[in-house]
Protein backbone atom coordinates (compact mmCIF):
# COMPACT_ATOMS: atom_id res chain seq x y z
CA UNK A 1 0.00 0.00 0.00
CA UNK A 2 1.56 3.34 -1.07
CA UNK A 3 2.57 5.93 1.69
CA UNK A 4 3.28 9.18 1.72
CA UNK A 5 6.52 10.58 2.86
CA UNK A 6 7.75 14.18 3.85
CA UNK A 7 11.43 14.34 5.19
CA UNK A 8 13.06 17.72 6.58
CA UNK A 9 16.72 17.60 7.12
CA UNK A 10 17.81 19.60 9.48
CA UNK A 11 21.45 21.18 10.65
CA UNK A 12 21.52 21.44 14.15
CA UNK A 13 24.44 23.35 16.26
CA UNK A 14 22.72 24.20 19.31
CA UNK A 15 23.57 24.51 22.90
CA UNK A 16 20.11 23.05 23.52
CA UNK A 17 20.38 19.50 22.99
CA UNK A 18 19.41 17.93 20.09
CA UNK A 19 17.05 15.33 19.63
CA UNK A 20 16.43 13.08 16.87
CA UNK A 21 13.95 10.69 15.42
CA UNK A 22 14.93 7.58 16.46
CA UNK A 23 15.80 5.40 13.02
CA UNK A 24 13.89 2.07 13.05
CA UNK A 25 13.15 -0.36 10.71
CA UNK A 26 10.77 0.27 8.15
CA UNK A 27 7.91 -1.73 6.59
CA UNK A 28 8.05 -4.85 3.99
CA UNK A 29 10.45 -3.82 1.56
CA UNK A 30 8.20 -4.86 -1.02
CA UNK A 31 6.54 -1.76 -0.49
CA UNK A 32 5.23 0.82 -3.31
CA UNK A 33 8.50 3.17 -4.21
CA UNK A 34 9.19 6.06 -1.77
CA UNK A 35 8.29 10.08 -2.93
CA UNK A 36 11.77 11.38 -3.61
CA UNK A 37 13.15 13.10 -0.03
CA UNK A 38 14.01 17.04 -0.65
CA UNK A 39 16.17 17.89 2.55
CA UNK A 40 15.68 21.47 3.47
CA UNK A 41 18.08 22.94 6.21
CA UNK A 42 15.92 24.70 8.16
CA UNK A 43 17.96 25.36 11.88
CA UNK A 44 21.49 25.71 12.78
CA UNK A 45 21.93 26.01 16.57
CA UNK A 46 25.67 26.28 18.17
CA UNK A 47 26.39 23.14 20.58
CA UNK A 48 27.53 24.00 24.18
CA UNK A 49 31.00 23.72 25.14
CA UNK A 50 32.51 19.98 25.85
CA UNK A 51 29.67 18.34 26.75
CA UNK A 52 25.66 17.70 26.57
CA UNK A 53 23.42 19.87 28.96
CA UNK A 54 19.78 19.72 29.31
CA UNK A 55 19.52 23.60 28.67
CA UNK A 56 16.25 25.61 26.99
CA UNK A 57 16.84 27.73 23.63
CA UNK A 58 17.37 31.37 24.61
CA UNK A 59 14.88 34.13 23.48
CA UNK A 60 14.27 34.63 19.69
CA UNK A 61 17.05 36.90 18.41
CA UNK A 62 15.88 40.94 19.04
CA UNK A 63 16.79 44.08 17.32
CA UNK A 64 17.02 47.23 18.84
CA UNK A 65 18.94 50.40 18.72
CA UNK A 66 21.17 51.35 21.88
CA UNK A 67 22.52 54.53 23.01
CA UNK A 68 25.39 54.71 25.13
CA UNK A 69 27.84 57.18 26.33
CA UNK A 70 29.56 59.44 24.12
CA UNK A 71 32.79 57.33 21.87
CA UNK A 72 30.79 54.02 23.64
CA UNK A 73 30.77 52.34 20.37
CA UNK A 74 34.17 54.41 19.12
CA UNK A 75 35.05 57.41 18.34
CA UNK A 76 32.27 60.03 17.68
CA UNK A 77 30.26 56.68 18.06
CA UNK A 78 27.10 56.69 20.90
CA UNK A 79 24.35 54.71 19.09
CA UNK A 80 24.73 51.02 17.65
CA UNK A 81 21.97 48.05 16.93
CA UNK A 82 22.36 45.32 19.19
CA UNK A 83 21.82 41.57 17.37
CA UNK A 84 20.64 39.13 21.00
CA UNK A 85 19.26 36.40 21.43
CA UNK A 86 18.33 33.13 19.00
CA UNK A 87 18.27 33.25 15.68
CA UNK A 88 15.02 32.01 15.14
CA UNK A 89 12.50 31.05 11.87
CA UNK A 90 11.52 34.46 10.82
CA UNK A 91 14.57 36.73 11.87
CA UNK A 92 15.77 37.96 8.13
CA UNK A 93 12.01 39.29 7.72
CA UNK A 94 12.10 41.14 11.08
CA UNK A 95 15.63 42.10 10.26
CA UNK A 96 14.13 43.95 7.31
CA UNK A 97 11.44 45.40 8.65
CA UNK A 98 13.59 46.52 11.34
CA UNK A 99 16.33 48.42 9.11
CA UNK A 100 13.55 50.43 7.50
CA UNK A 101 11.60 51.71 10.18
CA UNK A 102 15.14 52.76 12.05
CA UNK A 103 17.63 53.13 10.45
CA UNK A 104 16.96 54.72 7.27
CA UNK A 105 20.02 56.88 6.16
CA UNK A 106 21.73 55.41 9.56
CA UNK A 107 25.01 54.15 9.40
CA UNK A 108 25.07 52.17 12.37
CA UNK A 109 27.83 49.50 14.02
CA UNK A 110 25.75 46.43 14.34
CA UNK A 111 26.89 44.13 17.39
CA UNK A 112 26.25 40.67 17.58
CA UNK A 113 25.71 37.94 20.60
CA UNK A 114 23.92 35.13 20.05
CA UNK A 115 24.06 31.24 20.58
CA UNK A 116 23.19 30.43 16.47
CA UNK A 117 19.85 29.27 15.22
CA UNK A 118 18.77 28.85 11.46
CA UNK A 119 21.16 29.07 9.21
CA UNK A 120 19.39 30.17 6.36
CA UNK A 121 18.17 33.06 8.39
CA UNK A 122 21.56 34.38 9.69
CA UNK A 123 22.90 33.54 6.26
CA UNK A 124 19.66 36.11 4.58
CA UNK A 125 20.79 38.70 6.87
CA UNK A 126 24.20 38.24 6.27
CA UNK A 127 23.58 39.01 2.58
CA UNK A 128 21.62 42.72 3.70
CA UNK A 129 24.18 43.26 5.83
CA UNK A 130 26.77 43.03 2.75
CA UNK A 131 24.02 45.07 0.98
CA UNK A 132 24.83 47.54 3.58
CA UNK A 133 28.20 47.74 3.79
CA UNK A 134 27.62 47.43 7.54
CA UNK A 135 30.63 46.88 10.35
CA UNK A 136 29.78 44.27 13.11
CA UNK A 137 31.73 43.34 16.51
CA UNK A 138 31.11 40.47 18.88
CA UNK A 139 29.40 42.57 22.37
CA UNK A 140 27.21 42.15 24.80
CA UNK A 141 24.63 45.08 25.18
CA UNK A 142 23.58 45.66 28.44
CA UNK A 143 20.61 47.53 28.60
CA UNK A 144 20.73 50.17 31.66
CA UNK A 145 16.73 50.73 30.95
CA UNK A 146 16.21 47.12 33.16
CA UNK A 147 17.77 48.53 35.99
CA UNK A 148 18.20 45.89 38.71
CA UNK A 149 16.38 43.10 36.50
CA UNK A 150 18.55 40.71 35.33
CA UNK A 151 18.91 40.88 31.06
CA UNK A 152 17.16 37.59 30.35
CA UNK A 153 14.17 38.76 32.75
CA UNK A 154 10.61 39.55 31.07
CA UNK A 155 10.56 42.88 31.83
CA UNK A 156 13.64 43.33 30.34
CA UNK A 157 12.80 41.13 27.20
CA UNK A 158 9.59 43.18 27.05
CA UNK A 159 11.94 46.37 26.80
CA UNK A 160 14.27 45.09 24.47
CA UNK A 161 11.18 44.21 21.90
CA UNK A 162 9.42 47.42 22.29
CA UNK A 163 11.19 49.34 19.28
CA UNK A 164 12.57 51.90 21.83
CA UNK A 165 15.60 53.36 21.58
CA UNK A 166 17.08 52.07 24.49
CA UNK A 167 20.09 53.25 27.32
CA UNK A 168 23.19 50.63 27.47
CA UNK A 169 26.70 49.70 27.58
CA UNK A 170 28.69 47.52 25.45
CA UNK A 171 30.68 44.22 26.86
CA UNK A 172 33.00 42.76 25.20
CA UNK A 173 34.73 40.13 27.81
CA UNK A 174 33.13 36.77 27.05
CA UNK A 175 30.57 37.73 24.40
CA UNK A 176 29.80 34.87 22.23
CA UNK A 177 28.90 34.37 18.46
CA UNK A 178 29.02 31.03 17.99
CA UNK A 179 27.60 28.33 15.08
CA UNK A 180 25.59 30.37 13.05
CA UNK A 181 26.15 33.55 14.45
CA UNK A 182 29.85 33.81 12.58
CA UNK A 183 28.56 33.30 8.92
CA UNK A 184 25.92 36.13 9.79
CA UNK A 185 28.57 38.09 10.89
CA UNK A 186 31.18 37.13 7.50
CA UNK A 187 28.42 39.63 5.26
CA UNK A 188 29.68 42.46 7.26
CA UNK A 189 31.96 44.33 5.26
CA UNK A 190 33.65 45.32 8.26
CA UNK A 191 34.44 42.94 10.84
CA UNK A 192 35.72 43.10 14.51
CA UNK A 193 36.29 40.89 17.03
CA UNK A 194 37.57 41.78 20.61
CA UNK A 195 40.58 40.26 22.15
CA UNK A 196 38.44 39.18 24.92
CA UNK A 197 35.16 38.10 22.52
CA UNK A 198 34.82 34.54 21.45
CA UNK A 199 33.31 33.41 17.53
CA UNK A 200 32.68 29.14 17.86
CA UNK A 201 32.40 26.49 15.40
CA UNK A 202 31.75 22.93 14.67
CA UNK A 203 29.65 20.87 12.75
CA UNK A 204 25.71 19.80 12.04
CA UNK A 205 24.00 18.11 13.27
CA UNK A 206 21.33 16.62 10.48
CA UNK A 207 17.95 15.44 12.19
CA UNK A 208 15.17 13.90 9.70
CA UNK A 209 11.06 14.47 10.29
CA UNK A 210 8.66 12.47 8.09
CA UNK A 211 5.14 12.16 8.29
CA UNK A 212 3.11 9.16 6.96
CA UNK A 213 2.09 5.56 8.16
CA UNK A 214 5.00 3.99 7.56
CA UNK A 215 8.44 4.62 8.86
CA UNK A 216 11.08 5.16 5.87
CA UNK A 217 13.62 2.25 5.30
CA UNK A 218 17.21 3.14 6.96
CA UNK A 219 18.95 3.36 3.28
CA UNK A 220 16.39 6.42 2.60
CA UNK A 221 16.88 7.90 5.96
CA UNK A 222 20.79 7.67 4.89
CA UNK A 223 20.57 9.28 1.51
CA UNK A 224 18.29 12.05 2.96
CA UNK A 225 21.02 12.94 5.69
CA UNK A 226 23.59 12.94 3.16
CA UNK A 227 22.03 15.22 0.60
CA UNK A 228 21.29 17.80 3.31
CA UNK A 229 24.59 17.88 4.62
CA UNK A 230 25.73 18.05 1.03
CA UNK A 231 23.37 21.12 0.58
CA UNK A 232 24.70 22.74 3.27
CA UNK A 233 28.36 22.34 2.20
CA UNK A 234 27.57 24.04 -0.94
CA UNK A 235 25.30 26.78 0.46
CA UNK A 236 28.54 27.97 2.50
CA UNK A 237 31.06 27.35 0.65
CA UNK A 238 29.43 29.96 -1.85
CA UNK A 239 28.31 32.05 0.69
CA UNK A 240 31.77 31.97 2.15
CA UNK A 241 33.58 32.26 -1.16
CA UNK A 242 31.13 35.30 -2.12
CA UNK A 243 32.18 37.23 1.34
CA UNK A 244 35.72 36.64 0.85
CA UNK A 245 36.57 34.48 3.63
CA UNK A 246 38.81 31.14 3.07
CA UNK A 247 37.14 28.14 2.93
CA UNK A 248 39.64 26.65 5.42
CA UNK A 249 36.87 28.16 8.10
CA UNK A 250 34.50 24.93 6.75
CA UNK A 251 37.04 22.46 7.34
CA UNK A 252 37.99 23.34 10.76
CA UNK A 253 33.66 23.21 11.57
CA UNK A 254 33.89 19.97 9.66
CA UNK A 255 35.96 18.54 12.30
CA UNK A 256 34.01 19.61 15.96
CA UNK A 257 31.79 17.28 16.94
CA UNK A 258 28.10 19.04 16.84
CA UNK A 259 27.90 18.44 21.12
CA UNK A 260 31.19 20.33 21.07
CA UNK A 261 32.64 23.94 20.34
CA UNK A 262 35.56 25.19 19.28
CA UNK A 263 37.22 28.63 19.78
CA UNK A 264 38.61 29.85 16.93
CA UNK A 265 42.17 31.14 18.06
CA UNK A 266 43.55 34.52 16.76
CA UNK A 267 45.51 33.12 14.57
CA UNK A 268 42.44 31.44 12.47
CA UNK A 269 40.61 34.70 12.61
CA UNK A 270 43.13 36.61 11.25
CA UNK A 271 43.98 34.20 8.80
CA UNK A 272 40.80 33.26 7.29
CA UNK A 273 40.12 36.56 6.74
CA UNK A 274 37.24 37.04 9.78
CA UNK A 275 39.27 39.78 11.40
CA UNK A 276 42.58 41.40 9.67
CA UNK A 277 44.01 43.21 12.33
CA UNK A 278 47.69 42.40 13.47
CA UNK A 279 46.99 44.02 16.71
CA UNK A 280 43.70 44.30 18.50
CA UNK A 281 42.78 46.43 21.69
CA UNK A 282 39.70 46.86 23.45
CA UNK A 283 38.88 50.08 25.34
CA UNK A 284 39.78 51.16 29.36
CA UNK A 285 36.86 49.42 30.83
CA UNK A 286 35.78 49.85 34.19
CA UNK A 287 34.41 47.04 36.32
CA UNK A 288 33.20 46.90 39.69
CA UNK A 289 32.83 42.64 40.02
CA UNK A 290 34.58 42.66 43.86
CA UNK A 291 37.89 44.99 43.86
CA UNK A 292 37.07 48.38 41.25
CA UNK A 293 39.84 48.28 38.42
CA UNK A 294 40.20 49.75 34.83
CA UNK A 295 40.44 46.55 32.56
CA UNK A 296 42.18 46.58 28.85
CA UNK A 297 42.93 43.41 27.26
CA UNK A 298 44.80 43.37 23.43
CA UNK A 299 46.20 40.98 21.16
CA UNK A 300 49.21 41.31 19.00
CA UNK A 301 50.76 38.99 16.60
CA UNK A 302 54.28 38.20 17.14
CA UNK A 303 57.50 39.40 14.61
CA UNK A 304 57.14 35.68 13.02
CA UNK A 305 53.51 35.98 11.85
CA UNK A 306 52.66 33.03 12.48
CA UNK A 307 52.21 33.23 16.83
CA UNK A 308 50.27 35.81 18.86
CA UNK A 309 50.47 36.99 22.41
CA UNK A 310 47.50 38.24 24.92
CA UNK A 311 48.22 41.37 26.53
CA UNK A 312 46.54 42.69 29.20
CA UNK A 313 46.44 46.36 31.24
CA UNK A 314 44.17 46.98 34.99
CA UNK A 315 44.29 50.42 36.89
CA UNK A 316 43.27 49.90 40.33
CA UNK A 317 43.34 52.31 43.58
CA UNK A 318 45.95 51.09 46.05
CA UNK A 319 45.39 54.28 48.42
CA UNK A 320 43.73 57.89 48.64
CA UNK A 321 45.29 59.55 45.23
CA UNK A 322 47.30 56.47 44.62
CA UNK A 323 47.09 54.35 41.70
CA UNK A 324 48.39 50.72 40.50
CA UNK A 325 48.82 50.35 37.04
CA UNK A 326 49.71 46.38 35.94
CA UNK A 327 51.08 44.90 32.66
CA UNK A 328 50.45 41.14 32.11
CA UNK A 329 52.19 39.44 28.80
CA UNK A 330 53.73 35.73 28.50
CA UNK A 331 56.50 35.03 30.65
CA UNK A 332 59.67 35.57 28.62
CA UNK A 333 61.39 31.89 27.78
CA UNK A 334 64.36 31.12 30.14
CA UNK A 335 66.71 29.97 27.31
CA UNK A 336 66.15 33.42 25.87
CA UNK A 337 69.55 35.30 25.50
CA UNK A 338 67.89 38.58 26.79
CA UNK A 339 68.59 40.13 29.87
CA UNK A 340 67.75 42.93 31.89
CA UNK A 341 64.38 43.69 30.37
CA UNK A 342 62.74 47.51 30.87
CA UNK A 343 59.06 47.94 30.61
CA UNK A 344 57.87 52.00 30.29
CA UNK A 345 54.61 53.86 29.09
CA UNK A 346 54.94 57.19 27.96
CA UNK A 347 52.01 59.55 30.26
CA UNK A 348 52.83 62.71 28.27
CA UNK A 349 55.17 64.04 30.50
CA UNK A 350 59.31 64.53 29.65
CA UNK A 351 60.20 60.82 30.29
CA UNK A 352 58.24 57.63 30.39
CA UNK A 353 57.09 56.05 33.67
CA UNK A 354 59.57 52.90 34.50
CA UNK A 355 57.40 49.75 35.35
CA UNK A 356 59.15 48.09 38.69
CA UNK A 357 61.63 44.89 38.09
CA UNK A 358 61.47 41.97 38.17
CA UNK A 359 58.22 41.17 37.74
CA UNK A 360 56.18 38.76 38.84
CA UNK A 361 55.92 35.44 37.03
CA UNK A 362 52.77 33.13 37.39
CA UNK A 363 51.49 30.47 35.44
CA UNK A 364 53.72 31.40 32.12
CA UNK A 365 52.84 35.45 32.56
CA UNK A 366 54.71 38.08 33.73
CA UNK A 367 52.76 40.78 35.85
CA UNK A 368 54.92 44.33 35.78
CA UNK A 369 53.59 46.67 38.32
CA UNK A 370 54.01 50.84 38.50
CA UNK A 371 52.49 52.89 41.39
CA UNK A 372 51.40 56.13 39.99
CA UNK A 373 49.84 59.11 41.58
CA UNK A 374 46.58 60.16 40.84
CA UNK A 375 47.62 63.44 38.73
CA UNK A 376 49.78 61.34 36.81
CA UNK A 377 47.20 58.84 35.81
CA UNK A 378 44.74 62.19 34.94
CA UNK A 379 47.58 63.52 32.25
CA UNK A 380 47.61 59.76 30.80
CA UNK A 381 43.75 59.86 30.40
CA UNK A 382 44.04 62.89 28.67
CA UNK A 383 45.78 61.29 26.13
CA UNK A 384 44.79 59.92 22.50
CA UNK A 385 47.48 57.24 22.50
CA UNK A 386 49.85 55.90 25.30
CA UNK A 387 53.59 54.30 23.72
CA UNK A 388 53.93 50.91 25.73
CA UNK A 389 57.73 50.54 25.14
CA UNK A 390 59.64 46.83 25.57
CA UNK A 391 63.01 46.70 25.58
CA UNK A 392 66.28 43.67 26.42
CA UNK A 393 69.70 44.33 26.42
CA UNK A 394 71.18 41.05 25.38
CA UNK A 395 74.56 39.40 26.83
CA UNK A 396 76.36 39.90 23.48
CA UNK A 397 75.51 43.64 23.54
CA UNK A 398 72.66 43.56 20.60
CA UNK A 399 69.56 45.75 22.28
CA UNK A 400 65.71 44.80 20.91
CA UNK A 401 62.76 46.59 21.29
CA UNK A 402 58.97 46.66 20.70
CA UNK A 403 56.61 49.61 20.94
CA UNK A 404 52.86 49.18 20.88
CA UNK A 405 50.69 52.42 20.20
CA UNK A 406 47.76 52.06 22.88
CA UNK A 407 44.47 53.31 22.23
CA UNK A 408 43.22 55.69 25.41
CA UNK A 409 39.75 55.46 24.58
CA UNK A 410 37.64 55.23 27.66
CA UNK A 411 40.17 55.68 29.98
CA UNK A 412 39.16 59.28 30.98
CA UNK A 413 35.41 58.09 31.68
CA UNK A 414 36.73 54.89 33.26
CA UNK A 415 38.77 56.97 35.58
CA UNK A 416 36.50 59.08 36.69
CA UNK A 417 34.05 55.63 37.45
CA UNK A 418 36.86 54.10 39.30
CA UNK A 419 37.89 57.65 41.60
CA UNK A 420 34.44 57.37 42.77
CA UNK A 421 34.95 54.61 44.49
CA UNK A 422 38.16 54.92 45.41
CA UNK A 423 39.08 55.34 49.22
CA UNK A 424 38.86 58.88 50.66
CA UNK A 425 41.42 60.20 52.17
CA UNK A 426 41.15 60.24 56.14
CA UNK A 427 40.59 63.52 57.88
CA UNK A 428 43.74 63.97 59.94
CA UNK A 429 43.10 64.66 63.99
CA UNK A 430 44.37 68.62 64.53
CA UNK A 431 45.40 69.69 67.67
CA UNK A 432 45.74 73.12 69.33
CA UNK A 433 48.15 74.56 72.50
CA UNK A 434 46.64 76.86 74.16
CA UNK A 435 47.96 78.97 76.32
CA UNK A 436 47.73 79.14 80.47
CA UNK A 437 44.20 79.74 80.95
CA UNK A 438 43.18 81.25 84.58
CA UNK A 439 39.56 79.65 85.56
CA UNK A 440 37.49 81.90 87.00
CA UNK A 441 35.00 81.23 89.85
Amino acid sequence: MPFRLLAIAALLLSTAPAVALPVTQAGPTHAAPLRKITPAITRIRPAEPMSRRTTTEGPPVMFYVAKGAPDACGPGCDRWIAVDGQINGDAAVRFKKFIVQHLKDRHLPIYLSSPGGNLEQALFIGNMLREMRATARVARTIVTNCGFEAQSSDICLKLKRSGRELTGTLATRGAQCNSACPYMMLGAVTREVAPDAILGVHSPKVILRHNGDVQPTREVIVQAAQRAVLRGDRLLSDYIFKMGVEGELLDVARHIRHQDMHVLTRDQIFRFGIDRREFVETPWMFENLGRPLIRKSAVARNDDGKTWRALQWRLFCVSPGQFQLEFHRPAVPTTTTAVLPVVSIASGATKPFIFAFPPAKAAGSEVWGLRLPQSSIQTMAGLIELDLAETANALDGRRSSHLEKLSGEGLAQSLDQLAAVCPVPKPQATFRQDGPQNASN
